[in-house]
């Protein structure tokens, strides 16, 4: 079984542009439940599926499945509750971690966060001058909940 261990913070400037180069990433939810997420991911060109537990703590349950790009699609259009979210992608390493940035689109434009994921609970990592606020533990930051109360609501 997978764990997902995240860590959350708002960015607070646009110096983390200079080290990637962004994907575009369109995802919807099947579930938002909080004891399981079921989420429909089109990365690019690529498909997956992904389910996630609930959260206890910083660590979670997931599975992740690549599928094919085309039922991607249909399980957006089809299946999906209201609310894809849409947003760019850049993948940074940073002192020996990769950070995931995310710049939301759509309804959620204005909104930037950076995610790392750990080995460890407590991991040692360095911060990016670029990060803000943590905001691990605010249910209004997960990806399921932005896709039904998104940013320009708040």
């Amino acid at each position: 079984m997978a764990k997902e261990i995240e860590r959350k913070f708002l960015v607070k400037n646009d110096s983390y542009k200079l080290h990637g180069i962004p994907t575009l990433y369109i995802q919807g939810y099947i579930s938002t439940d909080p004891e399981r997420t079921v989420r429909v991911r089109i990365e690019g060109e690529n498909g997956k599926l992904t389910i996630k537990g609930k959260n206890k703590g910083l660590v979670r349950d997931e599975f992740e499945y690549v599928i094919p790009l085309e039922d991607a699609k249909a399980l957006l259009k089809d299946l999906c509750l209201k609310g894809v979210i849409e947003k760019l992608r850049y993948k940074i390493f940073y002192a020996d971690h990769i950070w995931e940035v995310d710049q939301y689109k759509g309804d959620n434009e204005g909104l930037t966060i950076a995610e790392i994921e750990l080995g460890a609970e407590y991991e040692h990592f360095e911060i990016p001058d670029w990060l803000g606020e943590e905001v691990s533990h605010d249910p209004k930051y997960f990806n399921s909940n932005l896709s039904l109360k998104p940013f320009k609501e708040w």
